[in-house]
């Protein structure tokens, strides 16, 4: 099942404009500040800025949709004709990702927390 979109990935160039930028669309600062990835909550909504994000193949903002079990998720999407832009990793603590294009080329994101 799905928990609906809750997350925004952005990748950018650069970090430090992109981040300079979403504080002030936000009016919050980031939680997270690291090289690899900058995440602002706001009003329940989590945005993300990825720096390495076009090399992953991400081409615009991409919606994660939050999965209670992201790999059947993420089979029923390739079964509906979805192809993989970056299989599943754990991006730290548990925390899986992956994302998929559909026959249009628009971008689909899964989020999977682990299980507490």
């Amino acid at each position: 099942m799905t928990a609906g979109v809750q997350t925004i990935i952005y990748p950018v160039k650069d970090k430090d404009r992109a981040k300079a930028v979403f504080a002030a669309l936000l009016g919050v600062e980031p939680y997270v500040d690291q090289p690899y990835y900058v995440g602002f909550k706001a009003e329940g909504q989590d945005v993300g800025l990825d720096p390495n994000g076009h090399a992953q193949g991400l081409t615009g903002p991409v919606p994660f949709w939050h999965v209670s079990d992201l790999r059947e998720r993420l089979a029923a999407l390739l079964q509906a004709g979805a192809e993989v832009v970056q299989d599943v990793r754990d991006v730290g603590n548990g925390r899986l990702i992956a994302s998929v294009k559909d026959a249009d080329g628009n971008m689909v994101g899964l989020l999977q927390d682990p299980v507490s």
